[in-house]
């Protein structure tokens, strides 16, 4: 019997990888519901495909364009509202949270509040809000799976085990500039940026992880996901990037998830739990993977994960200042309209401008976010 899913973000990285094993495994998995932000031209190839019940799109100019087109048997929605109503689709089970960024939180908090089980690649809803996930889970007794390489690997090891868990290690690439030098870095491109040298991702992700952000990101959601201390939480550059992530148990016994880096494999884990069958993602040949390296990764060239560490002691809502700030000074950067080194400085200025919020709101999250982009273009133009 197949698995009725929904895909927020169906146009991005993680959307079109999903698809990929869908169409790998049509037995397996139904697509009732797509959403996309503006890339109007391929949800409308997507939707002639899969012929879901409704898709949204984000974006009104990209909806406009859409609903020029007709779509037998497909409802086609727009707007915040038009992505709550395919995340909270009756005929869904499980919901892909893959929307780029913190629009992806109030969605994935819709299909929550409806009692689906939330397929999560959208690392920055458990950054900004991840208490409050987290209980709204508990309370409508949804399981989150997460999608994130690293994450889907500590959840593997952690399968069987009782909660006796002493150390995460999150396993790092180090991206495309892990040996440039610091005078170098300030004076990279957006192109050599893009270019990772084991994943193929999209392109805020990409930048993400040249600045190691990404691996901030995930420290703060491995928190919420696994109820562990940040300061049990660390990173290691594992160049091959086969080791996905460690667990250190209380014992000192250590399990790690080894696999191609392809994203497939993830995807198709948490779309399918607890059920494992042959999809499309590659083997991986144990002989021929060569020497496996790990190193500590250099925290004075790559400054964003103490930023992450620094907002999540802080609390309150400093980590969803974080991320909205990271999210302008990414953009900004790809537009050339800052250096590699401003991605992090306007973070650091936005941080150290957060209002101290105790056990803050859905609303306070949303209106620290706008501040914080706020503030982040304000730097940007000085």
């Amino acid at each position: 019997m197949s698995v009725p899913i929904v895909i927020l973000g169906s146009t991005g990285s993680i959307g079109v990888q999903a698809l990929d094993v869908a169409r790998a495994l049509p037995e397996k998995l139904q697509i009732v519901g797509l959403a996309a932000g503006s890339n109007w031209e391929l949800l409308a190839q997507q939707i002639r495909e899969w012929k879901p019940k409704i898709a949204a799109i984000y974006d009104q100019n990209a909806a406009r364009r859409l609903c020029e087109y007709s779509f037998p048997g497909t409802k086609v929605v727009s707007g915040p509202g038009g992505l709550e109503e395919v995340a909270t689709l009756g005929e869904a089970k499980l919901v892909l949270g893959a929307m780029l960024g913190a629009a992806g939180l109030k969605p994935t908090i819709a299909a929550i509040e409806a009692g689906k089980n939330i397929a999560i690649a959208n690392k920055e809803t458990l950054v900004a809000a991840g208490e409050i996930v987290m209980q709204k889970a508990r309370e409508n007794g949804v399981q989150l799976l997460p999608v994130d390489s690293e994450h889907s690997a500590i959840a593997q090891c952690l399968l069987g085990e009782d909660s006796s868990v002493e150390k995460i290690t999150i396993t790092a690439s180090g991206g495309p500039f892990v040996d440039t030098p610091r005078a170098e870095l300030e004076k990279v491109v957006p192109s050599q940026a893009l270019k990772h040298p084991t994943w193929a991702m999209g392109r805020k992700i990409t930048v993400d992880s040249a600045t190691l952000m990404n691996k901030g990101l995930e420290c703060i959601e491995a928190r919420w996901l696994f109820d562990v201390p940040m300061q049990n939480i660390d990173v290691v550059v594992h160049r091959q990037s086969i080791v996905h992530s460690f667990v250190t148990f209380a014992d000192r016994s250590v399990k790690a998830q080894l696999g191609v880096p392809d994203m497939r494999l993830p995807i198709q884990w948490a779309l399918l739990h607890p059920n494992r069958v042959l999809g499309c993602a590659p083997e991986l040949d144990i002989l021929s993977m060569g020497t496996l390296t790990f190193e500590q990764p250099d925290e004075g060239r790559f400054p964003a994960l103490n930023l992450a560490r620094a907002a999540m002691e802080r609390g309150g809502v400093a980590p969803a200042m974080m991320n909205a700030a990271n999210e302008i000074a990414v953009e900004a950067f790809l537009n050339e309209q800052t250096n590699f080194y401003g991605i992090t400085d306007c973070i650091a200025h936005v941080v150290e401008r957060c209002p101290q919020v105790n056990r803050p709101g859905l609303d306070d999250v949303f209106a620290a976010d706008e501040e914080a982009r706020r503030l982040s273009r304000e730097w940007l133009q000085r």
